[in-house]
């Protein structure tokens, strides 16, 4: 049994239907990503996934448990973490404060991520953990972002395009820290990635969306070598 399956996931906004029957599965222990050209669904899947809209169909399970349509409170308590592509860091909050705040109503599975320990790892955060957000840079309010989901104690990471607006010495450490956190903490990836190379770079499995639907998968291998599909359905060269 896979840690998240998603079963014929419908949803959308008002009456626009954006997402028409997306299934995929998330085995523990992996990355796996989700691409696609913009406007195709990938940010409203994971939306529904955590419970920021209400699917219209089909089945969200989490570790063997229906978690669909649950709030994103309640699925966050569960160990699903959301970093979306906004950040949506407190301005006003220093960094320490920031990662302070969300050792509050994260999960309770106890696994003792505290704020100085994910500070260890996310050095560039240590060295500025008495800056307010507001005078983080944009890589820096990234870090802080995906810190923040290590902290509320996260088993399962979705991360909305982690590296979209950041330079590409920025990209390179923000992918460092996705790949660390998978392997060396073993938090499980699901990765919405406009930067196909990076995403692939870091995935062990891929998924390709269009119009809604999941028209792709296979490995990040497979994929990076399909390269019909790639034409097709990304529109990008991969180097």
């Amino acid at each position: 049994m896979s840690l998240l399956e998603v079963t014929d996931l419908r949803a959308g906004y008002g009456e626009t239907r954006v997402l028409d029957g997306v299934s995929l599965a998330v085995d523990a222990g992996e990355v796996v990503t989700l691409v696609g050209r913009n406007g195709v669904g990938k940010t409203t899947t994971l939306r529904a996934i955590v419970g920021a809209i209400t699917p219209w169909a089909g089945t969200v399970r989490y570790d063997g448990e229906d978690v669909t349509g649950l709030s994103p409170e309640a699925t966050v308590a569960r160990g699903i973490g959301f970093v979306p592509e906004e950040r949506r860091v407190f301005p006003g909050l220093t960094v320490t404060e920031n990662l302070s705040l969300a050792t509050h109503g994260g999960s309770d599975a106890g696994r003792g991520r505290s704020v100085e320990s994910v500070l260890d790892t996310f050095e560039p955060l240590d060295e500025r953990r008495d800056a307010t957000g507001q005078h983080l840079s944009g890589g820096e309010q990234q870090m802080l972002a995906i810190a923040r989901a290590l902290v509320a104690d996260a088993d399962l990471l979705l991360l909305d395009e982690p590296t979209e607006g950041l330079a590409p010495l920025v990209v390179e450490a923000v992918a460092d820290l996705v790949r660390n956190a998978n392997e060396t903490d073993g938090i499980t990836v699901l990765l919405v990635e406009q930067n196909v190379a990076t995403a692939l770079e870091l995935a062990d499995h891929a998924y390709v969306l269009d119009q809604g639907r999941v028209v792709y998968e296979g490995t990040a291998a497979d994929l990076e070598a399909a390269t019909d599909v790639v034409d097709r359905h990304l529109g990008v060269s991969i180097d």
